[in-house]
């Protein structure tokens, strides 16, 4: 599906989940090519959208920055699934590196953000991921390590089939 085919609200969503961290309304106009009074707009639909007591996100403004987070309400819940004690952000970005299966670590910092080098040493420590050096660059190549799919019962062939479905959304 083009990218002119996915709806406004729909791209601020997923750029809110994919970075993990908030973001500012300027910010939000340049990675989806759109002004602010449409962004405005989005932003006002994913507050109606989340608003619902039912659900377990919701929209948060920190200092006129956007960003979606689990309800408070549930971090109890949810302590005991989080695998080694990884945070949500972690998560998200070892999440990337999953659907990507293979991603240099420049390309996933421009996804993620710079905290994702923290995050990146994190699950480096935690062996839940491989760092390999770029043959012909300065980036270096990370991707999953066999503690992943131990930890997460995921299978390389399910992997490629949510990473093939992401990459023709794009």
């Amino acid at each position: 599906m083009p990218i002119s085919d996915i709806d406004l609200v729909t791209r601020v969503e997923a750029v809110l989940y994919l970075k993990g961290r908030p973001i500012t309304k300027k910010d939000l106009s340049e990675i989806t090519n759109s002004d602010i009074n449409s962004i405005n707009n989005a932003i006002k639909d994913l507050k109606n959208k989340y608003s619902n007591p039912k659900s377990a996100i919701e929209l948060n403004e920190v200092n006129n920055s956007f960003c979606l987070e689990l309800k408070s309400s549930l971090n109890e819940f949810v302590d005991d699934l989080l695998p080694s004690d990884l945070k949500t952000a972690e998560l998200r970005t070892l999440a990337t590196i999953a659907i990507k299966k293979k991603i240099l670590q420049s390309d996933l910092i421009l996804l993620r953000g710079s905290g994702a080098y923290d995050h990146i040493k994190e699950l480096l420590e935690k062996n839940f991921i491989v760092k390999r050096k770029q043959k012909d660059g300065r980036s270096y190549w990370l991707s999953l390590s066999e503690k992943f799919f131990q930890t997460f019962a995921l299978s390389n062939e399910y992997l490629s089939k949510i990473g093939n479905r992401t990459n023709k959304q794009q």
